[in-house]
């Protein structure tokens, strides 16, 4: 099957299942402008899920935004260096169960059966080329160059949305329903140390969700702050480009090796995590927390491959100075000196980091607002999420901050903690998308229930036209 064969049988398949048919949803107008039934800020595998969802409840009146060039949504082409994807390769997530719009088909469309069966793990860039083709064959409506400024609550459960960027079509948008599916960062903001970023010059270290230069450190010494999966990526992302040595600085004793994603994929917790009561949300995600995500088996021995390559255990940094265009590390084990640092902290979520949601985010409901934890398992990193309903909306703190949030939808990592790694992992994507899209429906449609009611009790069309003659029909 070549990929014109597999486009024709998308839309057959969709035919079959009456995709495209006349929405329900009543339009409101407003003199500023169009006001959408749903804007989706992010036009990565999220987004473009989630609108493929909303359009299948024949909610067609939506628009996808992303601030980056068409093709360069989401990590995978910017800042990811991983070699291949971490999940494994069968699992389905953004198809919805359209068998012709998994990454299987997409491959096979090129490669054959067989070519699938030589894949250990799905290759980084080629999970970029299916987002571009899903997007194409279903002719999603996304704006690129459009990034999302701020979200300002209007009366009648409208949001204007102010943007700006080359593809913007205006100053501002107006939606009913926003949701931010806006990745990894979206709920916060990346995590650098203050100790590095408070003592050194922004030439000597970078973040490893920022652009790096690895041309200009060919043959230099690089240092990688951190024990996850992200640390080995870089590491070895980094010496792949020439880098001489690359050292890996881990707090631990020993590297973490249970992946908590793994068990939950096959124990029933990513799809029904739902049903646990906050308790036992915040139990489970705080020993997620506590084991964080290993590198994978293939990542670490091609790093460790390599003569440049170091691992230092046991090695938290405790001080951090600029000398000489260098970069000093003290450690419990000694001083170090590199050309160039990498961290791979992770990130911090908080609604106060979005200035997207400045107007709003003081009314945000947290998880410290809701439950608290036993001493000797709290955690202010947890307690900063933001508490939302099982179908991935907002929560306000009181009743007029309900208002202002009622419409606001966040399918980012924020909703790790109240919806479990649905929104957070590829995995779980196949459970979490059609929660939103469900939630975000029935929120429609109860907006809209005064007038949808009036119209079913004052429907009179005939359908039936049949005339009883009175005459009898004996049997044969």
């Amino acid at each position: 099957m070549s990929i014109e064969a597999l486009n024709k049988r998308v839309k057959t398949d969709l035919s079959y299942l009456a995709f495209g048919r006349e929405g329900w949803v009543h339009p409101v107008r407003r003199s500023e402008g169009h006001v959408y039934d749903a804007v989706i800020v992010g036009g990565g595998q999220s987004g473009l899920g989630i609108a493929f969802g909303l359009l299948r409840e024949r909610i067609s009146n939506i628009l996808i935004i992303d601030e980056n060039k068409e093709g360069y949504e989401g990590p995978w082409v910017t800042y990811a260096r991983m070699m291949t994807l971490r999940t494994p390769k069968h699992l389905t997530s953004i198809d919805l169960g359209v068998p012709s719009l998994t990454f299987r088909s997409w491959w096979e469309a090129q490669f054959g059966p067989e070519g699938w069966e030589a894949v250990d793990k799905i290759p980084r860039s080629d999970w970029m080329n299916y987002l571009r083709w899903y997007r194409k064959v279903l002719q999603l409506p996304v704006i690129n160059e459009v990034k999302l400024k701020l979200i300002e609550p209007m009366e009648e459960g409208i949001h204007r949305m102010h943007i700006e960027g080359a593809g913007a079509p205006s100053n501002a948008l107006l939606a009913r329903k926003v949701i931010l599916a806006t990745g990894i960062q979206g709920g916060g903001e990346w995590h650098v140390p203050p100790m590095i970023s408070e003592k050194l010059p922004p030439d000597l270290y970078a973040h490893t969700s920022q652009t790096i230069d690895f041309n200009a450190l060919k043959g230099k010494k690089v240092a990688v702050l951190g024990g996850g999966a992200s640390a080995f990526d870089n590491a070895n992302f980094a010496l792949t480009e020439g880098v001489a040595e690359a050292h890996i600085f881990v707090r631990r004793k020993e590297m973490p090796r249970i992946n908590p994603i793994r068990q939950m994929e096959g124990s029933g917790i990513i799809e029904r995590f739902h049903a646990l009561s906050d308790k036992q949300k915040y139990a489970v995600m705080a020993h997620f927390f506590k084991h964080n995500q290993p590198p994978t088996n293939d990542t670490f021995q091609r790093a460790a491959s390599w003569p440049g390559f170091h691992l230092h255990l046991e090695s938290p940094w405790l001080e951090v100075e600029s000398k000489e265009n260098k970069a000093l590390v003290t450690t419990p084990h000694g001083t170090f000196s590199f050309d160039y640092l990498i961290i791979s902290t992770g990130l911090v979520t908080d609604p106060a980091l979005r200035p997207e949601l400045k107007l709003v985010e003081n009314g945000i409901a947290r998880w410290s607002d809701y439950y608290k934890a036993p001493d000797e398992r709290a955690n202010p990193l947890i307690d900063a999420h933001p508490y939302l309903s099982p179908g991935f909306a907002f929560m306000g703190r009181d009743e007029d901050a309900q208002k202002k949030l009622h419409g606001l939808f966040v399918f980012n990592y924020a909703a790790l903690i109240s919806c479990g790694i649905s929104a957070s992992a590829l995995s779980g994507m196949k459970y979490g998308i059609p929660k939103i899209v469900s939630a975000v429906a029935d929120q429609l449609f109860l907006d809209d229930q005064d007038t949808i009611l009036k119209r079913f009790f004052a429907y009179n069309e005939v359908e039936f036209t049949g005339e009883w003659t009175g005459k009898t029909v004996l049997e044969a």
